[in-house]
């Protein structure tokens, strides 16, 4: 049944507001798109708060121009397009996306959106290759505390260094 103009103008003012808060978003040609993958792909975009719809060019096309996403044209992409929007990470949906098509043939990465700029698919796969942000801080927070532990160390072995000298003057002292 065909959406009256009062639905696909909800339809865009909810696309506008998840563009105007998103991260990034990851756009995916979807041949060959079945229930179970969209359960799953459902499933996994919970997790990391994503959001994923299905929607028409014309309204995503709309939807992009009022939220000021810029290069973004969905009519110039293939095929009935899946959106994929990260309201938390940047990397997220990449990394979401293309670990959900690596056994998909028929469906395809064809886009994506990162700081309200369109970027091609290349752009995406790089993207999705980066670590995360938890593992970005992860790292910083080991880089920031190397210093501090080699500190601790060397102070250790100097009271080490005095134990050893200590232990050895009062067992020559008791033989």
């Amino acid at each position: 049944m065909a959406k009256t103009r009062q639905q696909k103008e909800e339809t865009v003012a909810e696309l506008t507001d998840l563009f105007k808060r998103m991260k990034s978003a990851v756009f995916t040609q979807v041949n060959g798109y079945t229930m179970e993958d969209a359960n799953n792909l459902r499933s996994l975009s919970k997790a990391a708060d994503m959001k994923v719809f299905v929607a028409k060019k014309t309204l995503l096309n709309l939807a992009a121009k009022e939220a000021n996403v810029e290069g973004l044209a969905p009519r110039d992409l293939e095929g009935s397009i899946l959106t994929m929007v990260g309201m938390s990470d940047e990397v997220a949906p990449a990394k979401t996306m293309a670990k959900f098509l690596k056994d998909r043939e028929k469906m395809s990465l064809v886009g994506g959106v990162l700081e309200g700029k369109f970027i091609d698919a290349t752009m995406v796969k790089s993207l999705a290759k980066l670590p995360s942000k938890q593992e970005l801080l992860g790292k910083l927070v080991g880089t920031l505390n190397a210093p501090v532990s080699g500190f601790v160390n060397v102070l250790a072995g100097n009271l080490r260094g005095l134990v050893t000298v200590l232990n050895a003057v009062k067992d020559k002292k008791t033989a």
